[in-house]
């Protein structure tokens, strides 16, 4: 059998542009060696989609949230672990929700609204208290017992927004004081069978008690009415 040779020229005066690396396909080197390279950008564009998405979605969360929402309250979660997390939870009332979200996220959320108010706790790790129930007093309680229990006095709420105004952490038992709506209902049966000036100071109490009592007032009508029949 007959071996193909290549002559190469061996003038030193002319240079070619050739190689038998260059000619020849080696072997041990892969094709796809450097592919690891190229994948790269179009792995960190689907991350940052992802990571959009994300928040995106919880910017959306926050704001459904909000919807019938009558207390906003920041609580400092730092040191909390996903089993004490998990314990809140199951003492937290149905109506009120906690998430954890980012304080932009949730700066971004509440801007242009009433709960704009909330931006003086945006700070250090919080997590949110979402307050779907007049009953402020009722749906606080089970996270101050939870502090108190579990020792974790450092985790208090960080602020608060009720009402379009903010609370911070040193004015929150002014709303774990609030008035229930059994207490406000016995305040109005009482100033009505009373001298008219315990009207009258009844309808100078807060907006919230104030729009209370108008609805224990509506309901006590037409409980009368409904009895006449």
């Amino acid at each position: 059998m007959e071996a193909a040779l290549f002559s190469l020229p061996s003038s030193s005066s002319h240079s070619y542009p050739f190689s038998l690396k260059s000619h020849f396909n080696n072997p041990f080197i892969t094709s796809h060696s450097n592919s690891h390279l190229k994948s790269k950008p179009r792995t960190l564009t689907i991350r940052s989609a992802i990571s959009r998405t994300k928040k995106e979605e919880t910017i959306e969360t926050v704001k459904q949230q909000l919807e019938d929402c009558y207390l906003l309250a920041g609580i400092s979660y730092k040191g909390l672990t996903v089993k004490q997390f998990q314990d809140l939870r199951a003492q937290l009332p149905e109506t009120t929700k906690l998430l954890v979200a980012k304080n932009t996220l949730v700066l971004k959320a509440i801007e242009g609204t009433k709960w704009e108010a909330l931006k003086p706790c945006m700070k250090g790790m919080n997590a949110w208290l979402f307050v779907h129930s007049e009953e402020i007093p009722a749906a606080l309680k089970p996270y101050r017992t939870f502090l108190r229990e579990k020792k974790l006095e450092e985790n208090d709420f960080t602020g608060g927004v009720f009402e379009g105004k903010f609370y911070g952490p040193d004015e929150f038992k002014v709303l774990e004081n609030l008035p229930t709506r059994a207490e406000i209902y016995s305040q109005l049966l009482g100033s009505l069978k009373g001298p008219a000036s315990a009207v009258v100071g009844t309808i100078q109490a807060p907006a919230r008690n104030l729009v209370m009592v108008l609805k224990a007032y509506v309901k006590k009508l037409e409980e009368e009415e409904g009895g006449s029949q």
